[in-house]
């Protein structure tokens, strides 16, 4: 052959389109994917046939594990020693397998993950169910198939006496595909098969009046009825599956949480070091001690907590954070007409149905036939028997076998099976009494045939005898169920005590962003000295809080952050602190307006929002507790132009006053504000006059029951409230300043301010000087008030705010 004919000149992509199309193919139908009508991928059924044929059943000693892998290796799977023993080993783990078909003597790996022993040292055969399995198989119940080398034969898929696909699961992973079919209770299992038989046409819901749930060999429980359904009907679908844990109480007033199920395919070892980890960790407060007492009687965890720790919360913890509790995720894909096919239950059963049908009827006319040819045969020896002389008389006369078989075909009528079983008769069976063992025999082989030819002709009789099959399976290897099912999912209320220990600490926040939390000490030894700061920042909040408790952090663009004490980062006192955008993902030109600690979020509170164009939203306190704080979330919807200048924590009963630019003031009840939402933009709370905006909305409450202006012109001035009353919201309001022609002043902030309050002003040059409220008498509204800051040398006043240190 030329050198140029030994090789094609082929397109790269179409090569490898080919190539991996045809492997893919390989993989899904013949590898990966479970069969819908045995529930097993083709390495398990050559495992199980590979012992059936070799008589390593379970009423037989145990024989090594290699011999059998050699043996599939050999005949069936031209594949790697290890996978085949892996599918040997899993088919043998009762925390794998809800019934397992493998009986392994030896070490076949553990729950923790431990490796099995060498097929060399551990000895294996049929578990007693699997030859269930295959029972039948030598009556032309299945199609086979010629293996790898056409050297033997070997079953297309196997008869199956019980819907294995569903009692015990598969898990597998092809190219495109993958499959997910939890292990079902046996008895449920035959139950919902029986129903599905009898009722073709039935539903999922009355199915699963017969089947509750999957049953998973480790047991648990399984929450979500809704979820399960619906995997049920479609195929796929996700259930939450937790272990079983109880609270014990022991000496000295401590509780210990003792776990004895864990959930499905979870390494125990595994689960048990990460709960460790939590303890060592601090992840998690009130865990003395996390230890594994399992042992030949059963598995245990045994969890000890410190004194008064709060187990159920605990218990939820652990749910939430480790394996204890997790997502089982149906994926129940099964080969059916050489296809993978994503199928619900009743899909499931019903292949099952028609491969038992098959099943049932091949079998059925194997025994039929050989009914029927026995009968013939026995009809042949009474008549021989009953002319006995005459044909021993022939057979002697003839030359051989073959003539003695002619003869008496030609001389009494027999036919060819018949003389054969004739000239084969053994001397003995020629007695008397022996006629009346074959007419017995003649009479029971036509009740048999009779029998058999009643299932063929009737559907019902066909049902019936496979109903009988699967009672006798569900009778002899019927065990209680394992996994419990609650239809709700539980909603897992963690007490922030057992996450963090609550501890006081200071927690402090610059005008700037930069936040920190630090110890009571750290702050005591400061002697009242400010930490250090940029020259332009001040302090906008310092205060002791518990850890447990939590910041809510409000801005102009309308955003705010949910910080819990506890997730703050720990300094010294006189440090800056941390910038918050590093603990918060926030617009990077958002500015902090207002900083609110809360230690519950109470259903009674509120938070109000005030704009500079004159909206304002109520809304209730609960509305802001978030669950995920890594970024800024919506506090208030603001439109563009505008920005948040007042955020305020309310019980819903104050007076509220606003004050403008221009020198309108409005007040008004809270009430009149209604609630809305955290999305929502609010209500108008003032009518403003063109270029007016709002300057501050101040709250009046117990000794908070005067407002302080400031404005642009360094005056400033202690207000009484009395009679700006019954005006109403999104009203103008009335003067609160002396108009003036010249010069006129405009406000720049409004406070509500009592008695003993110092309030800072600031003017763009950066001037700043206290007033102190004591120093102010109260006036009216009609005056501009005193000045306080010679402008002329300062600036303009651009900004005012109270010292918190005197609230």
């Amino acid at each position: 052959m030329a050198e140029k004919e030994r090789y094609l000149d082929l397109p790269l992509e179409e090569v490898l389109g080919d190539r991996f199309g045809r492997y893919s193919k390989y993989i899904i139908q013949d590898r990966a994917l479970p069969d819908a009508r045995d529930g097993l991928k083709p390495v398990q059924r050559r495992i199980l046939y590979a012992m059936h044929v070799d008589r390593n059943t379970a009423d037989k000693p145990f024989r090594k594990s290699a011999k059998t892998v050699g043996n599939v290796i050999g005949n069936y799977h031209p594949h790697g020693d290890s996978s085949v023993y892996d599918a040997m080993i899993r088919q043998s783990q009762d925390w794998k397998m809800r019934n397992p078909l493998v009986d392994m003597h030896g070490n076949n790996g553990s729950i923790d993950g431990d490796p099995p022993a060498a097929m060399r040292y551990t000895e294996a055969r049929l578990a007693k169910i699997a030859q269930e399995m295959l029972r039948d198989i030598e009556k032309n119940t299945v199609d086979f198939m010629p293996n790898f080398d056409d050297s033997e034969n070997e079953p297309v898929v196997l008869p199956a006496s019980f819907p294995n696909l569903l009692v015990n699961g598969s898990t597998g992973i092809s190219s495109g595909y993958a499959t997910d079919i939890p292990p079902h209770q046996l008895g449920e299992v035959i139950d919902a098969t029986i129903f599905a038989m009898e009722n073709p046409d039935c539903t999922v819901p009355e199915i699963m009046n017969y089947m509750q749930g999957p049953d998973f060999p480790t047991g648990g429980i399984i929450q979500g009825v809704e979820g399960l359904q619906k995997a049920y009907e479609t195929g796929k679908g996700k259930i939450v599956l937790r272990g079983k844990a109880d609270i014990e109480a022991v000496r000295g007033g401590k509780e210990q949480i003792i776990i004895t199920e864990i959930p499905y395919e979870v390494n125990k070892a595994n689960l048990v070091k990460k709960m460790d980890e939590l303890r060592l960790d601090k992840k998690v407060d009130g865990i003395a001690e996390v230890r594994d007492d399992t042992d030949r009687t059963g598995l245990r965890i045994v969890i000890e907590l410190k004194k008064e720790a709060d187990a159920k919360s605990i218990l939820h913890f652990l749910y939430k954070n480790t394996d204890l509790q997790i997502s089982y995720n149906f994926n129940m894909v099964a080969i059916a007409n050489k296809t993978p096919k994503l199928m619900g239950v009743k899909a499931l059963l019903t292949a099952y149905i028609e491969h038992q049908r098959t099943v049932v009827t091949r079998r059925t006319n194997y025994d039929l036939k050989k009914a029927q040819d026995r009968s013939h045969i026995v009809e042949g020896l009474i008549k021989a028997i009953s002319i006995l002389d005459d044909v021993i008389k022939t057979i002697r006369q003839a030359s051989d076998k073959a003539d003695a078989k002619s003869q008496i075909m030609d001389a009494f009528g027999f036919t060819e099976p018949q003389a054969e079983a004739i000239v084969t008769l053994q001397l003995y069976r020629l007695t008397n009494t022996d006629i009346t063992t074959l007419q017995k025999e003649a009479e029971e082989l036509r009740k048999t045939i009779a029998r058999l030819e009643k299932i063929l002709a009737s559907d019902k009789a066909l049902i019936q005898e496979m109903k009988k099959e699967l009672m006798y399976i569900k009778k002899t290897y019927n065990d209680s169920r394992r996994t419990l099912v609650e239809a709700e999912v539980e909603d897992l209320k963690i007490s922030l005590e057992v996450v963090i220990p609550t501890e006081d600490v200071r927690v402090s926040v610059t005008k700037e962003g930069y936040i920190k939390r630090s110890s009571i000490r750290s702050f005591t030894a400061s002697n009242g000295e400010l930490p250090v700061m940029k020259d332009e920042d001040r302090m906008l909040f310092s205060q002791e809080m518990l850890t447990t408790d939590t910041l809510l952090v409000f801005t102009k663009k309308g955003y705010y952050l949910h910080l819990p004490v506890h997730v703050l980062p720990e300094m010294k006192w006189k440090d800056s602190g941390q910038h918050v955008a590093n603990i918060v993902q926030m617009d990077g030109t958002d500015q902090i307006v207002e900083i609110i600690p809360i230690r519950d979020f109470t259903e009674s509170d509120y938070l109000l929002f005030a704009t500079k164009n004159g909206m304002i939203k109520k809304s209730l306190l609960t509305d802001y507790k978030a669950q995920r704080y890594t970024k800024a979330l919506m506090a208030v919807k603001v439109k563009d132009g505008d920005e948040v200048i007042d955020v305020y924590q309310t019980d819903g009963n104050n007076k509220l006053f606003l004050a403008t630019k221009q020198g309108f003031g409005l007040m008004y009840s809270e009430e009149e504000v209604s609630v809305t939402g955290q999305r929502t933009a609010g209500v108008k709370a003032i009518n403003l006059k063109e270029d007016d905006h709002v300057a501050g909305l101040a709250i009046l409450k117990g000794d908070k029951n005067a407002v302080f202006i400031a404005t642009q012109r360094g005056s400033v001035k202690r207000m009484q409230v009395d009679g700006f009353e019954g005006v109403g919201r999104a009203k103008r309001g009335v003067r609160i300043l002396k108009d003036l022609k010249k010069q006129p002043h405009e406000v720049v902030r409004a406070i509500s301010v009592a008695i003993q309050d110092h309030v800072t002003l600031k003017s763009n040059s950066g001037f700043t000087k206290d007033i102190m409220m004591s120093e102010l008498r109260m006036v009216d509204r009609y005056t501009n008030g005193s000045l306080k800051v010679d402008t002329s040398k300062h600036g303009d006043i651009v900004d005012a705010w109270k010292q918190q240190d005197t609230e």
